[in-house]
């Protein structure tokens, strides 16, 4: 039988017992929650601590169990041809399964919806006439405003049924897009879950064009991995590290959809900054030199400088005794740290206790017999205090920069043969700050500083962390994020033609092994699902002008008319007038419109909108039915996509960068948003690739 899609119809059997499943998980999910509500910690807490743990726990129980109105509770179900036994089938003993966003369970403790995750799982993204994989029927459920109006089956065994793209899932990839970020976990490709259910061993970084899918990919292998490892990610933790702050905003209900609240997210300045305020700017030679890996060897050498060899003895006093270590004895002992490459406070906090043996074996050898108590009480003498401080003192990260950027000698001493004169001056202050507080940090500093924290102490390591538009990080900043997951893994996310910083990576083998995950296993998506074919055929004409060699996506999505190019004549006022009329075009359509911009043509864009009484968002604000429209600078579009794209002078995008190559590249980005249609407006001529 070929594959069908029934529509909404009371007649219509199947499609009553399918709405009739829906509505008796909907009562089961929330009885499931009341039961969790209806706990009572008095009988099992013995004290207030464990009583507010545990009422943590159970709150956080509750909103991972919200019934979401507007999200389907289930979106496929699975035929298999033999029942499936065991805990594959999470204690189901059926043969029919429901694939849903979370795992619900009837009052007898039956599965009524089976979590997307899951093993018995699996076949809904992977089978396929080729391999079935077991399963007989893979049946798509269509919504319409949280309600089931339709289904698609496909007869996986049935030679007579031919394939043929499924027009539910071409629906729900089109699916208008007002507010944040979806989940994608009804429309996850078999190339993607492979992505999605790698194990946490091993760090993965996937390249992907735009509208492959990576950060949902990135996003949705979380969930994943907290799933399959929950236990062990509670203890270690995770952690989702975005552009910036429009972007983290755009994907933070994405998780939650999941059931999954304890993911954080943030950005690199956030994870650097920590206590300090960021008050400077670089240019950019100077940002490309900080955020060089050859910084780090910087550091390490001007902290080391501050170790000194000891010219005078230690002479400890115990009671009428005096105990002499010798200056070349703790000269062998700093030799000795040194040699280990510990960290520098690591080194700070032996070295006593070295000096502290010394002298028990000194003790031992006059026939006492000291003990650990001993030991500690000579660590902490005045006279190993007073040797410690002057061989090894305690040096603070944030001083250690800032004395590198303000003093031209020391600079010069430790970066020696590193960086060029020219490169030195690039990084010197030309008004050195008189303290920590007064300097005017940088974004490139507070890296700095964070290396160096790490040189002192050891940075705390989570259990996973996801990297997200990756290409625009400097090694610097990779050190950073990887120092985040040390022992741990990482996904890591990006394109390496939408790179636009001055310091953006060029090769993912260098990045990894800045990341110190050079053993990282790389995936390249290729297959586009969100923009049309026409808009991203149209974009990849400057692929070889800004990333040679690298593989154009292919779009699944054949979409007549998507693409607009339009030239204005009459000059800023025509086109202005040419812009808001687009804007007004795409209103006319559902979904939002994204008004993408040159940085400095901003300002009079936004006059014109207001000019025109037309309301417009910034990026980050979230879209509404009545409020569609953003005002996005060129600057802060990668990562985010609009149903309708509205592109404003391109040769202006390509005019706001230092360089040319980078300016293509932020064109590429923008051209590239659109997820159902593109206007590009122009007075000016277009970069040559596009003409």
């Amino acid at each position: 039988m070929p594959a069908h899609v029934a529509e909404s119809d009371s007649t219509t059997d199947p499609l009553a017992h399918e709405r009739a499943h829906l509505a008796a998980s909907r009562a089961a999910l929330r009885a499931m929650r009341e039961d969790v509500q209806a706990l009572d910690i008095r009988d099992v807490t013995a004290n207030w601590v464990n009583a507010a743990v545990l009422q943590s726990q159970i709150d956080d129980r509750v909103k991972a169990l919200a019934d979401l109105s507007h999200t389907p509770l289930f979106f496929g179900r699975l035929d298999y041809l033999h029942r499936v036994g065991g805990d594959l089938a999470e204690g189901a003993e059926g043969e029919r399964f429901y694939i849903g966003r979370r795992h619900v369970h009837d009052a007898a403790g039956d599965p009524m919806v089976i979590d997307w995750r899951a093993p018995v799982s699996q076949p809904y993204y992977q089978a396929s006439r080729t391999d079935p994989r077991d399963v007989a029927l893979r049946r798509r459920f269509g919504y319409t405003s949280g309600e089931l109006t339709a289904y698609e089956d496909e007869h996986l065994t049935d030679p007579a049924e031919t394939a043929r793209t499924s027009r539910l899932l071409q629906t729900e990839i089109e699916r208008p897009r007002v507010g944040p970020m979806r989940d994608i976990v009804a429309t996850i490709q078999p190339e993607q879950d492979e992505i999605v259910r790698g194990g946490l061993g091993g760090t993965v970084c996937v390249q992907g064009g735009p509208g492959t899918g990576k950060t949902a990919v990135g996003l949705h292998r979380v969930a994943f991995l907290l799933y399959a490892h929950r236990e062990r990610l509670a203890r270690t933790g995770t952690l989702v590290i975005g552009p910036n702050r429009s972007f983290l905003h755009y994907i933070e209900q994405v998780l939650p959809a999941l059931g999954e609240l304890e993911v954080k997210q943030a950005t690199v300045d956030d994870l650097v900054t920590a206590d300090l305020e960021i008050r400077g700017t670089d240019g950019p030679a100077a940002a490309v030199v900080k955020g060089d890996a050859r910084m780090a060897e910087v550091l390490r050498r001007a902290l080391r400088s501050h170790v000194t060899p000891p010219t005078e003895p230690v002479v400890v006093v115990r009671g009428s005794r005096r105990w002499r270590v010798p200056a070349y004895e703790i000269a062998e002992m700093v030799e000795e740290l040194l040699a280990r490459d510990m960290r520098y406070g690591a080194a700070h906090e032996a070295l006593p206790q070295r000096i502290a043996h010394a002298v028990l074996v000194r003790m031992e050898e006059a026939g006492e017999a000291p003990d650990d108590r001993v030991q500690n009480a000579v660590a902490r003498d005045r006279a190993v205090k007073a040797a410690v401080k002057a061989v090894w003192p305690a040096v603070d990260p944030a001083k250690l920069v800032l004395r590198l950027l303000s003093e031209p000698e020391f600079l010069a001493e430790h970066a020696g043969e590193l960086l060029t004169e020219d490169e030195r001056k690039d990084v010197l202050w030309d008004r050195p700050a008189r303290s920590v507080r007064s300097a005017r940090w940088s974004a490139a500093d507070a890296v700095l500083i964070d290396e160096a924290r790490d040189l002192v102490a050891r940075t705390h390591s989570l259990g996973h962390v996801v990297l997200d538009e990756a290409q625009d990080l400097s090694p610097m900043q990779y050190r950073a994020v990887g120092r985040r997951c040390s022992t741990g893994s990482a996904t890591v996310l990006g394109d390496l033609a939408q790179g636009t910083t001055p310091w953006s990576t060029e090769s993912w083998a260098e990045a990894l092994r800045h990341l110190g995950k050079a053993d990282a296993v790389v995936e390249e998506l290729t297959a586009g699902f969100r923009v049309p074919r026409e808009v991203i055929a149209y974009a990849s004409r400057l692929l070889p002008e800004i990333s040679p060699g690298l593989a154009a996506v292919e779009s699944v999505r054949e979409s007549p008319g998507s693409l607009a190019v339009r030239e204005v004549a009459g000059g800023a006022g025509a086109l202005d007038a040419a812009v808001v009329a687009a804007c007004e075009e795409s209103l006319l359509r559902e979904g939002s419109i994204g008004l993408i911009a040159a940085d400095a043509r901003i300002p009079e864009l936004a006059e014109a909108l207001t000019a025109a009484g037309r309301a417009y968002l910034s990026p980050g604000e979230e879209t509404t039915a009545a409020s569609r429209l953003t005002l996005v600078p060129a600057s802060l579009a990668k990562g985010l996509e609009y149903d309708y794209v509205v592109l404003d002078e391109p040769a202006a995008v390509v005019a706001g960068e230092p360089d040319e190559r980078t300016g293509l590249r932020r064109l590429y980005v923008a051209l590239t948003r659109a997820v159902s249609g593109l206007v590009v407006l122009h007075a000016a001529p277009l970069p040559k690739a596009l003409g």
